[in-house]
């Protein structure tokens, strides 16, 4: 008989919540971590990050605050004090889930957990047996060979690293989530930021219009951004500041900075997971499974980072569940094909679906909606800057495909319109919900009169 029915690998996001419906659904089931639990999303990533952005949000609505009739003196950032309370955000949520392990009786195993061979797990040299191995060992980051990159920094430096200073000047190597977030914390709490992004814009990804929209925006702070930037070097200076060369438009430049980071991307963490003599079909460092999470292995299973194509920590949560609920024989009701993407710049990017660019790249008929929420009360109120709301509609069907909003709030949004993709619903539906006011969501409706005439007409 093995020691426990489910052995989970990585405490994230999709470990975590993986083992903790595991242990619901009745499975004997254990969790190894050699760090803190909740992975690079509550220690390095998302958490941290959104709790720096709360910090730049307040200094920056004290700075601005006559405009509103607060006039609050002189306004200065404790930067170290920010991250003590960064500190203290994550140390209580840390704490909430080995109370959850002790609740649901999941045994947390310290260590670094390495499969020596299908069904065995050795923790620091004690081997446990287990009737299914569950991967979820999440992500690190990514550092390409590019000469001098030792001397920068990367997000796991910034955001969990003994680095207490708030820079005078920042140069960002990539213009995706990770950059473009990191570059609204530091340049709102007075650093200068420059993004070189090696693609055509920022956010290369995302609906073009929001790409525009944010880089106008940043611009307008005092980031500069220069897209179509390929970095060739980084060398530090002799005054002690960096300078990252690189090419743009055919013209070899050069951007200083006090710290430099390198934010072009996250790898799957593989790092002593496996045994001599033992592994799993691998593609790229990206560990491959098919429809059932399962790897080349069969009883060894792999979520999140460490095998999805979108890192993102819904994705890990999502599959972790489903992945488990197979195990226990059950259906997992959520749509793994449709992911929100959420981005916690200001104002707030949140997307579900396709745009219509794609849909016209496919040779699909497409309506869309859209609302600038200039004309929203609660934006008005909020001092807000320019933002809008789009809704893309099948043109015959007038089912919701897909949807970008770059609005206040945004990601807490997005909900609705991924359950309207998810279930086919369309702007009509959607319509018969009377959205209160004033709120932000008022926009979500007025996109949807917006769409429902297009459709119409």
């Amino acid at each position: 008989m093995s020691d426990y029915q489910l052995l989970v690998i990585g405490a994230g996001p999709g470990g975590y919540v993986a083992a903790l419906r595991a242990a619901k659904l009745g499975l004997k089931t254990a969790i190894v971590e050699n760090r803190q639990v909740g992975g690079t999303c509550l220690n390095r990533g998302c958490i941290p990050t959104k709790a720096l952005l709360h910090t730049a949000e307040v200094y920056t609505q004290a700075k601005e605050g006559a405009f509103l009739g607060v006039n609050a003196g002189d306004i200065s950032v404790d930067f170290a004090a920010a991250r003590r309370r960064k500190a203290e955000v994550t140390d209580k949520l840390r704490a909430g889930i080995e109370g959850l392990f002790k609740q649901k009786k999941v045994d947390l195993l310290r260590g670094t957990g390495t499969i020596v061979a299908p069904g065995q797990v050795s923790v620091d040299g004690t081997t446990y047996t287990a009737d299914h191995i569950l991967i979820a060992t999440g992500s690190v980051p990514a550092r390409p060979p590019i000469p001098g990159l030792e001397h920068a920094l990367t997000s796991d430096d910034l955001l969990e690293g003994g680095e207490q200073r708030l820079f005078s000047s920042l140069v960002i190597i990539g213009g995706g989530v990770i950059g473009v977030e990191l570059a609204s914390v530091y340049s709102a709490l007075g650093c200068h930021v420059t993004i070189l992004e090696a693609m055509d814009r920022i956010l290369p990804n995302m609906d073009r219009e929001i790409c525009q929209n944010l880089t106008m925006i940043l611009k307008k702070r005092g980031v500069e951004v220069y897209p179509s930037s390929m970095v060739s070097a980084v060398e530090k200076t002799e005054d002690g500041t960096l300078s990252v060369h690189y090419t743009n438009k055919g013209e070899e430049k050069a951007a200083q900075g006090e710290a430099v980071l390198c934010a072009i991307g996250r790898r799957p963490n593989t790092a002593g997971l496996f045994g001599e003599g033992f592994t799993v079909e691998m593609e790229r460092g990206r560990i491959l499974t098919d429809e059932n999470f399962q790897t080349s292995v069969p009883g060894i299973y792999a979520v999140g980072d460490v095998a999805a194509r979108i890192q993102l920590a819904h994705v890990a949560s999502a599959q972790g569940t489903a992945c488990v609920e197979k195990l226990a024989g059950k259906t997992s009701p959520a749509n793994l094909a449709l992911i929100p993407s959420c981005i916690y710049t200001s104002p707030e990017i949140a997307c579900i679906g396709i745009t219509a660019d794609e849909a016209k790249a496919a040779g699909r008929a497409v309506k869309v909606g859209k609302f600038v929420m200039f004309a929203n009360g609660k934006t008005v109120i909020a001092g807000g800057e320019r933002g809008f709301i789009k809704i893309v509609a099948d043109a015959e069907t007038g089912a919701v495909l897909g949807a970008q909003l770059m609005c206040e709030r945004a990601t807490d949004m997005i909900s609705q319109l991924t359950v309207a993709v998810a279930n086919g619903l369309t702007a009509e539906q959607l319509l018969a919900a009377v959205r209160p006011h004033p709120t932000f969501e008022e926009g979500v409706g007025e996109a949807l009169d917006d769409l429902a005439d297009k459709l119409i007409g």
